[in-house]
């Protein structure tokens, strides 16, 4: 898990996303145009929440969220996805 300088606003999460497989469970190698994208990552920074509604995620939380969940963001020279608390499923 990485420490980044940077605090989301309201009821955002920073997540970094998990690598994508490298290959199948047979040992087959996947080639990169075939990856699909993760749908797991771990939370970097949390925002402070709305009124009347606290954010439920800490920041090392390993999370499940949608597959267009998102939106991708580069942060000192690393990927991430910014994300509304509402779009993650639950927490690994």
């Amino acid at each position: 898990m990485s420490k980044v300088n940077f605090k989301p606003l309201a009821d955002r999460v920073l997540v970094e996303p998990a690598a994508a497989e490298e290959k199948t469970a047979s040992g087959i190698i996947i080639p990169d145009t075939a990856k699909e994208k993760p749908q797991q990552g771990t939370i970097v920074a949390i925002g402070t929440g709305k009124k009347d509604e606290p954010i439920n995620v800490k920041v090392g939380d390993q999370v499940l969220y949608g597959k267009y969940s998102g939106t991708e963001v580069t942060i000192e020279n690393s990927d991430y996805l910014i994300m509304k608390e509402s779009d993650i499923y639950g927490i690994i």
